[in-house]
């Protein structure tokens, strides 16, 4: 599959005729067919109804056509970008990051777009993932890494990586056994747990994941506020159950922290970049989710952002 197949494609869609796209797109029909033939083959599903009166989508065609005119759209404005001074970029952009995300990416990435492009000025939103994404519906924000893949239904996502959840406490705690690497479902659950509220999308996870093994949490305290929890568990009212994210909040400072990892679930949250439609992406927001994504690749292939893998 190429570009060139998937533009001949939307052009067929949008014209609901053969004859009509290739007249269209300066090719003979024969070849327009035989382009859209090896695209069918290649997807493995039939994409077109043809009748007398035209051509219409089937089902599988009709979901190649959204995602087909997105990916050319993004073609596009990558080529439009490469071919522009970066110091013409400019605009701003408004990105919506959960505060463990920010921990994660954040000082990176603003020292990115500020040293690649200084015409850009970022409005960074840090909030619970809910609130982000009713930003996004809303179409208050430009970009916003959320934690499902219908957080926003209507909006392009694309995956990013896949964190690993953990039972965070001290260096120096008792709670649990110096020498444990791994912990169970059960004995978490019977430790103090510090949480955020039902609200939260991590905290519905790990509720989700003990119920299933008819678990009750110890749960002690309720906290949305990311810098507070962590301060509690620090101060040793607790352990919590967060990204290995959270042990950046106050500059990379693991050393203080010990990270359980489940030994009987596999606790872990995708992330997931969403943008605005891109009839709306300007060329600011578009270089913005690039470099973005960029980030988070080096950061964890560096090393720097651990418990997690790109998907």
């Amino acid at each position: 599959m190429d570009f060139r197949q998937l533009k001949y494609f939307v052009q067929i869609v949008e014209s609901g005729s053969l004859a009509k796209a290739s007249r269209q797109l300066f090719i003979a029909q024969p070849a327009l067919s035989q382009q859209i033939a090896k695209l069918e083959a290649e997807v493995g599903k039939p994409l077109l109804i043809r009748t007398a009166k035209g051509v219409t989508p089937t089902e599988s065609g009709t979901a190649l056509h959204h995602h087909a005119r997105f990916m050319l759209r993004q073609l596009e404005q990558a080529l439009s970008i490469a071919r522009q001074d970066p110091g013409s970029v400019h605009g701003m952009v408004s990105v919506g990051l959960a505060a463990t995300t920010v921990c994660a990416v954040g000082v990176s990435f603003m020292r990115r777009i500020r040293e690649k492009y200084p015409g850009i000025v970022l409005n960074v939103v840090e909030g619970m993932s809910g609130h982000l994404a009713q930003m996004m519906r809303m179409g208050q924000l430009d970009l916003a890494i959320l934690f499902s893949r219908d957080a926003v239904p209507d909006l392009p996502c694309e995956p990013l990586v896949e964190e690993e959840l953990f039972v965070m406490l001290p260096q120096n705690s008792d709670l649990v056994p110096q020498r444990r690497v791994k912990i169970s479902c059960a004995e978490t659950a019977a430790l103090p747990l510090i949480l955020p509220t039902s609200i939260h999308g991590l905290r519905r996870r790990i509720t989700t994941e003990f119920e299933q093994r008819s678990l009750t949490a110890h749960v002690v305290a309720e906290i949305d506020s990311l810098s507070l929890l962590m301060t509690c568990v620090r101060d040793g009212l607790g352990v919590t159950i967060k990204p290995m994210a959270a042990a950046l909040l106050e500059g990379r400072m693991r050393e203080r922290w010990r990270t359980l990892a489940f030994s009987d679930a596999d606790m872990k949250r995708p992330n997931y970049l969403y943008s605005v439609d891109p009839t709306r992406l300007s060329p600011a927001a578009a270089v913005v989710r690039t470099e973005l994504r960029e980030t988070v690749k080096d950061l964890v292939r560096d090393g720097v952002w651990r418990g997690v893998n790109l998907i």
